[in-house]
């Protein structure tokens, strides 16, 4: 009866290994991609916070558009690395947004890139102003993902002035 178990756990081990060899590439793809998808959406998360906090600061009457740029920047500067050339931080003029037919659903990249500057320093009050962040995801990527491309996150925040 012993002869039987031992040659049964001798098969077995190899069945094991077999298993184990398929399973462990698989196991190991979902959990970088759940790890990478979570530091995606930190980014994000930081992006909107650094958009909403420097666009804050911009509603005052005091405030310049370099002052807002460096207050996103010193936020991106703690969770990414913010001196990189491709991160792109912009404040824009947003009145456009106060037209109710503008569809959102319409709304791309090239839209946002052809707003008009602005300098908050010079709006007037109640004037709408975005600023918006912009970052490769290849450069904030942890497993350095070239399989996506040039695809972009970004942070963005509308505040009217006061």
């Amino acid at each position: 009866m012993r002869l039987l178990q031992n040659r049964n756990r001798c098969r077995r081990k190899g069945a094991t290994m077999v298993e184990t060899a398929v399973v462990l590439p698989i196991f190991f793809t979902f959990l970088f991609g759940f790890i990478e998808f979570g530091h995606v959406f930190m980014t994000i998360h930081t992006l909107n916070s650094a958009a909403r906090r420097a666009a804050r600061l911009g509603i005052g009457d005091q405030t310049t558009t370099d002052q807002v740029e460096t207050l996103a920047h010193d936020i991106l500067d703690s969770a990414i690395d913010a001196d990189l050339e491709d991160v792109i931080i912009q404040v824009k003029d947003a009145s456009s947004f106060d037209d109710i037919t503008l569809e959102a659903e319409s709304l791309d990249d090239e839209y946002y890139a052809a707003l008009p500057n602005v300098a908050v320093e010079d709006l007037e009050r109640g004037a709408l102003f975005i600023v918006r962040i912009v970052v490769p995801y290849g450069e904030v990527g942890i497993l350095g993902p070239r399989w996506v491309g040039d695809i972009n996150v970004y942070g963005q925040a509308v505040m009217r002035k006061e």
